[in-house]
């Protein structure tokens, strides 16, 4: 995949949250690794790093854990992929050279370019809350089955 395997699970990690938070519920780290199939340790570094960055929200204690709240609901897939990958695939060379561009073009780079718009293009437009729908009618999953 073009996504890191941190990456990966924070964007399923999210959307879980999102799901089981939306009549305003909170959600364990152990609940959430199992929903994703993530190691515990992994996603709880990846989720601790997310709501300092204001993605998720969390609160410590007997009744605690992570939750979306609406303004997250707003943040797209973009948003998450920045925030742990950076900005690289929308920006990007395909063979990973440094002076690739317009100027001094690779020989993937306009092929590249193409999809590097796509798949940008997509995440903007994917909020996190658009999934709730599909995941709740079994349309869609975020964990094999």
């Amino acid at each position: 995949m073009v996504f890191s395997k941190t990456c990966e699970y924070a964007i399923r990690a999210v959307i879980f949250i999102a799901q089981k938070s939306e009549n305003g519920d909170k959600v364990g780290i152990r609940e959430i690794a199992a929903g994703i199939d993530s190691p515990v340790h992994f996603i709880a570094k990846i989720l601790q790093d997310l709501s300092k960055r204001g993605l998720v929200q969390s609160n410590k204690g007997p009744n605690g854990g992570f939750y979306i709240d609406q303004n997250s609901k707003k943040k797209t897939l973009a948003d998450i992929v920045r925030a742990v990958d950076g900005d690289n695939i929308f920006v990007g060379c395909g063979l990973g050279l440094k002076n690739c561009s317009e100027t001094k073009p690779c020989p993937l780079h306009n092929e590249f370019k193409i999809i590097r718009n796509k798949i940008q293009a997509t995440l903007e437009s994917a909020t996190i809350v658009d999934f709730n729908k599909s995941l709740n009618l079994g349309l869609s999953f975020i964990k094999e089955r």
